[in-house]
């Protein structure tokens, strides 16, 4: 789960990590009472869960309360498009308004999970305020990387190697070192997926901000944060994405005209590389379970068929852990229930395999079966056309 950066800064301030002083407005009515809180200058920041808001015009200093209201005048309500939102951009709702700091350089701090270790790893760079993905491919050498044993956590000493790897004065070490495992803490402790601090600043005076946060939360942990359910913004999802998670479907739109409903997210995966293999684009990637029951293969069948870019749908279904004849009576009554229209191609294995064709042979309802993915795909393809 994604949250704005005015959340993860709130999520950082009760750790002790340093953020600057800002104001959150929905209205232009409520920019002035913010500025004249903080003091001039401000900057006037666009909330929306995407990266690269600078470069996209969605962040503008103003040193008068005027440039401030005019400034939020221009963001609130635009589409706001930058190298993560797609063409299509991302309504801005929310802006945040923060004092503005007397920068004298910025860096780059991060954590991910390393999956290949099995461990945090703490990033830091100097090429802060940069597309850290860019510097990743074009100058690896810039990011420095320590990796966390859990059973100790990150240390005191690795924040420092840190600090000073990126060129932070030694006067602010300290601070550096505070402002760091601040941030490894409120990492852990709210089961984040990603944390990234961008630009982490070095003022004039000496002093270290987060400027930026990025924060993602590990949607398998949120079972034991039930106080961050409030801090889901519904407006930056997709609707159909909403939709499948009330009923416990793994499900991502894609901006293909093929839909896909498989059991298993490893068969999913496979299934939507073999639609491209074969010359089409998936819609979706659609994982409904390894207990499709009806319901669930109803519930699947009515968000797919909700995306206007479906032309055709393809099926398919291992019965490991289900029977295969038990799916396919789900799937002939789903679409007897919902009336589809367009072509459907079905491939069933596993379990009672026979029995699920005969169940699909004999519906009346005009499925293409298929006998193989390959040839699944190349049907389901040419069904799209």
């Amino acid at each position: 789960m994604k949250i704005h950066e005015y959340q993860g800064k709130h999520l950082l301030a009760r750790y002790g990590v340093t953020v600057p002083r800002g104001e959150v407005v929905t209205s232009k009515d409520q920019v002035r009472a913010a500025v004249e809180k903080l003091g001039l200058p401000v900057v006037v920041k666009a909330q929306i869960h995407a990266g690269g808001r600078g470069k996209g015009g969605g962040v503008k200093l103003a040193r008068s309360v005027e440039e401030a209201e005019e400034a939020a005048s221009r963001l609130l309500g635009m589409q706001l498009v930058t190298h993560q939102t797609g063409p299509e951009g991302r309504e801005v709702r929310t802006l945040l308004i923060e004092e503005g700091l007397k920068i004298k350089q910025e860096f780059y701090l991060g954590i991910v999970l390393d999956r290949a270790q099995s461990r945090l790893v703490f990033m830091a760079s100097e090429a802060g305020g940069m597309d850290i993905e860019e510097v990743a491919a074009k100058q690896p050498d810039k990011i420095l990387k320590e990796t966390i044993d859990p059973s100790v956590g990150l240390q005191a000493f690795q924040a420092r190697k840190l600090a000073f790897g990126i060129g932070l004065p030694k006067e602010t070490a300290n601070k550096a070192v505070k402002f760091m495992m601040g941030l490894y803490r409120a990492y852990v402790e709210s089961d984040a997926s990603l944390a990234e601090i961008n630009p982490f600043l070095l003022t004039e005076g000496g002093e270290l901000y987060a400027l930026d946060a990025k924060w993602n939360f590990d949607d398998n942990a949120l079972f034991r944060h039930k106080e961050y359910a409030d801090l889901r913004d519904l407006n930056e999802e997709e609707s159909l994405e909403i939709e499948a998670s009330k009923h416990d479907l793994n499900y991502i739109k894609l901006d293909g005209n093929i839909g896909c409903m498989v059991n298993g997210a490893g068969l999913a995966m496979a299934t939507m590389d073999i639609i491209k293999l074969a010359g089409g684009e998936p819609a979706n990637f659609l994982d409904v379970g390894g207990g499709a029951s009806q319901q669930r293969v109803e519930n699947a069948f009515h968000i797919l068929l909700s995306d206007k870019n479906v032309r055709a749908v393809l099926i398919n279904i291992f019965g490991g852990i289900v029977r295969t004849d038990m799916v396919a009576r789900g799937v002939v009554e789903a679409a007897r229930n919902l009336g589809v229209k367009v072509p459907v191609v079905v491939r069933l294995e596993g379990t009672n395999v026979e029995q699920g064709r005969e169940v699909i042979e004999q519906s009346g309802l005009g499925f293409v079966a298929a006998t193989s993915m390959k040839d699944a795909a190349e049907k389901v393809v040419a069904a799209a056309l």
